[in-house]
């Protein structure tokens, strides 16, 4: 009988639950219904909690294409000009939701820091640091996991930030 892609939990397997189960990462699962476009408001309302909770995970290139993740605010937008002045780029654009998947190996909606196809530098809004729990995408779409933003700067490599303006 073949077996599902569930871990013990109940939670779905994805890449990027494997990376943190690995990493030793405690988290905790955070299933809802995807809907399409509903972005960060729509998963925090299904969940109960703030959108500034909400951790999304941007894959955006720099101005030789290279590829970069930016975890920011549900609630916030990046200010492109910031970070590019602060990692030493000529410019920053988001990527294509095509390019972003060739990239991250996860869907646009289901994008993960955790568990990507190929390491990618990743860079964090410091104010999301201060928080106590961030929910961030678990690696598929309708797939949220509840971590300590503490562990974002070891685990992951991330460099901290400021870079948030209001959406």
């Amino acid at each position: 009988m073949k077996r599902k892609n569930r871990a013990i939990d109940g939670a779905p397997e994805t890449p990027a639950t494997k990376f943190l189960r690995k990493h030793g990462v405690a988290f905790t699962a955070h299933p809802y219904e995807y809907e399409a476009h509903g972005g960060t408001r729509v998963s925090a309302e299904k969940l109960g909690v703030p959108e500034h909770v909400v951790v999304k995970t941007l894959v955006m290139e720099n101005e030789r294409g290279e590829p970069l993740i930016v975890l920011m605010h549900g609630d916030r937008k990046v200010s492109t000009k910031a970070l590019a002045r602060q990692i030493g780029c000529k410019s920053i654009n988001q990527c294509a939701p095509e390019t972003a998947n060739r990239h991250s190996g996860f869907l646009v909606g289901g994008t993960s820091p955790f568990g990507t196809r190929k390491a990618l530098p990743v860079f964090v809004e410091k104010s999301v640091l201060a928080l106590d729990t961030i929910y961030i995408n678990g690696g598929r779409r309708g797939l949220l996991v509840s971590i300590s933003p503490a562990i974002l700067e070891p685990t992951l490599g991330a460099k901290v930030v400021e870079c948030a303006i209001a959406a």
